[in-house]
């Protein structure tokens, strides 16, 4: 039984203690491998909401590999000691930031239908072919979409993406829903593992119709069909003819929005 006297004793401890927090203020509780559901919730309701709040209804994702250099960073480096490579890559960074620019200003990305936004470019938010897109369109004065992931060497964003749209993430398998949910279409620039494990999980979905079809560009013939043999694979009978005319090639950033809009993407300009 309470006595007159326990009114003046200290409740630090208890003010103190992990248990007396609110659930949202407990780190140390959300994270918790029990709690790893409501995490997966979170990270899914924190993007879905900023983006509703924005308007936006549909993206063009653009992959790539975050390795390749700008042309700024090329200027850098001595001449003797630029490789051919770099060059190349160089050039697939300024394709990739013109393809940004010509999306944003032609597709829909400046809300011409009410408050909705669509074909608002989006990536993975980090350096490379990333950036060069969003770069395209902070350009045009558009807004745009990173959403970066957490890793053990820590991504930063690059600094073109819109602020209020510069997500980041620790599960990849909520960043790669969000990158599908909404896109429009899907343009994969030279990349490495991490840009081939995004293509197919885009084609995956295609080919078992677990998504809607899309229209996806491969950006660079050459180097597309020098990585993956798509001949070979529908030679040993691994894919059927139609699974390869999921995708198209294209050469240049005029070229790839040609693809988009032949395959059926709706461009929403000022006034239409």
């Amino acid at each position: 039984m309470l006595t007159s006297g326990s009114r003046n004793l200290d409740n630090s401890a208890q003010l103190a203690a992990a248990s007396y927090r609110l659930a949202v203020e407990d780190p140390e509780f959300l994270l918790r491998d029990e709690m790893r559901p409501i995490r997966f919730a979170l990270e899914y309701g924190k993007a879905e909401l900023a983006l509703r709040d924005w308007g936006i209804r549909s993206t063009i994702v653009v992959f790539g590999s975050a390795r390749a250099l700008s042309p700024e960073q090329i200027a850098a480096v001595p001449e003797a000691e630029v490789t051919e490579r770099q060059r190349r890559q160089a050039a697939w960074y300024e394709q990739a930031r013109a393809f940004g620019r010509i999306v944003s200003q032609r597709g829909g990305a400046f809300a011409p239908h009410h408050r909705w936004r669509d074909n608002v470019i989006a990536t993975g938010g980090g350096q490379g072919i990333m950036e060069a897109a969003n770069r395209g369109a902070w350009d045009a004065g558009a807004p745009s979409v990173g959403f970066n992931i957490t890793l053990p060497h820590e991504q930063a964003p690059n600094p073109y993406t819109t602020p209020e749209l510069t997500f980041r993430f620790h599960y990849f398998a909520m960043r790669k829903m969000h990158l599908a949910m909404r896109a429009n279409a899907l343009v994969v620039f030279p990349g490495g593992f991490g840009t081939l494990d995004e293509l197919f999980e885009i084609l995956t979905l295609a080919q078992t119709s677990k998504a809607p079809a899309l229209p996806i560009v491969l950006f660079g013939a050459a180097y597309w069909r020098r990585i993956i043999d798509f001949d070979a694979l529908l030679e040993e009978g691994m894919v059927s003819a139609e699974n390869l005319a999921l995708f198209d090639f294209a050469d240049s950033a005029e070229a790839a929005w040609d693809v988009l809009t032949r395959r059926g993407l709706s461009a929403h300009v000022a006034g239409g």
